[in-house]
């Protein structure tokens, strides 16, 4: 049986690379049918959607329509909601406009990062774009209705967020941000890749937890390179599920660099996220908002065999040093136990003392109260056979 689950996983690993060819023929094939499908309703009248949201309005242009990468697994991925989304860099981002309005939310005090988006060596290019950088205690202050916050998803393109802080912003930004992953927080490192010394952090004063995180600021250069980086990478919001969408394009692209794209994120996502790797993937697919999705790789083996493992693993004895101390743990356990340990006595098991302070076994109680029932009938019969005669008396005689 291990052989058999040894061969399937070597199996699916050979066969877990999509092909090129398949992949193009179903970008084209999706950008096509979206594209005529956008021709056709531009043909007819339009509606006007009462119900739809004002930010949602330019869903049905061709530059906004996004392309999915739908992997689908034979188990669950994670076992509980990630809010820190995992980056996977593709060579053609979906942040490459030089019009892109971003906003940085950084941990307090925010004027920290202000200058490091300010400083001479942070490119100019990058720091344009950056329209607004607002710390946590601000952001807390000034955005708590619902309006004001829709108001702030409006004037922005994308959200970064200090990756120190990324899990405390749901509660923050609500529903309006994360109930779709369009404009969720991006998680940056804002203190860069620079490394802090020991005796550094030994001879600062003591701070509060809060003023531990803001005061953490790197280089202007570090922190433009991890902006840099995630805005050229691909997010994967992982969730509780077997299935995982990621935004890999826009239709309005050419075909090419979506199968580029695939051909970047699919190896990096099933290597990186993906538990047991490619024995536990099942399909890959793209698809558009509403088409229906198009398989570029389907596993041979759709499920997995609970009684087989499928990732084998060797079994290891335990060394002389483990057994010497499981004998040990298990030699105190004992003399613990022994040692709380009170044997009931005989008295408190068995017998039980009367009022005299005699023990007395339950069969001898027993008998002692059957007989001090049987002596207070008596009393109570004599007693009414005592009335009845004193009444017949006082009666006269007469017989009742």
């Amino acid at each position: 049986m291990a052989r058999d689950s040894k061969a399937l996983a070597v199996k699916s690993d050979s066969q877990a690379k999509p092909e090129p060819t398949q992949i193009l023929k179903a970008t084209k094939a999706l950008v096509k049918h979206i594209r005529k499908d956008l021709a056709t309703k531009e043909g007819d009248e339009p509606k006007t959607n009462l119900l739809a949201d004002a930010d949602q309005e330019d869903d049905d242009d061709e530059d906004d329509v996004p392309v999915w990468l739908l992997i689908t697994t034979k188990k669950h991925i994670v076992d509980k909601q990630r809010l820190k989304p995992g980056k996977v860099k593709v060579p053609h981002t979906l942040h490459a406009s030089p019009n892109t309005r971003i906003c940085l939310i950084t941990a307090d005090p925010q004027r920290r990062y202000k200058d490091i988006v300010a400083h001479p060596s942070f490119p100019p290019t990058l720091a344009s774009r950056i329209g607004r950088v607002i710390g946590m205690s601000k952001l807390k202050a000034k955005y708590k209705s619902y309006e004001s916050r829709r108001q702030l998803y409006g004037e922005y393109d994308m959200f970064l967020a200090d990756d120190r802080i990324i899990t405390g912003l749901p509660q923050v930004l609500g529903k309006i941000f994360y109930k779709g992953s369009a404009k969720r927080p991006i998680p940056v490192s804002l203190i860069g890749d620079e490394k802090k010394s020991k005796d550094a952090v030994a001879k600062r004063p003591q701070q509060s937890a809060k003023e531990k995180v803001g005061a953490q600021v790197g280089e202007a250069q570090a922190v433009a390179r991890d902006i840099e980086r995630a805005l050229s990478s691909a997010l994967v919001h992982l969730s509780p599920g077997t299935s995982t969408s990621i935004k890999i394009g826009l239709a309005s692209w050419d075909p090419k660099k979506l199968q580029e794209n695939v051909e970047a994120l699919v190896p990096a996502v099933v290597e990186k996220f993906v538990p047991q790797k490619w024995a536990n993937v099942r399909s890959i697919h793209i698809k558009g908002p509403h088409t229906t999705a198009l398989p570029i790789w389907l596993a041979e083996e759709l499920w997995v065999d609970e009684n087989v493992d499928v990732t084998e693993t060797k079994f290891e004895p335990p060394t002389k040093l483990q057994r010497r101390a499981e004998r040990r743990e298990r030699r105190k356990l004992i003399e613990a136990a022994e040692a709380t340990y009170e044997a009931p006595s005989a008295i408190e098991e068995f017998d039980e003392v009367n009022e005299d302070g005699v023990i007395e076994n339950p069969s001898k109680k027993r008998k002692r109260i059957d007989k001090d029932v049987a002596d207070m009938l008596a009393v109570r019969k004599a007693t009414a056979k005592k009335m009845k005669q004193k009444v017949m008396d006082e009666a006269g005689g007469v017989s009742l």
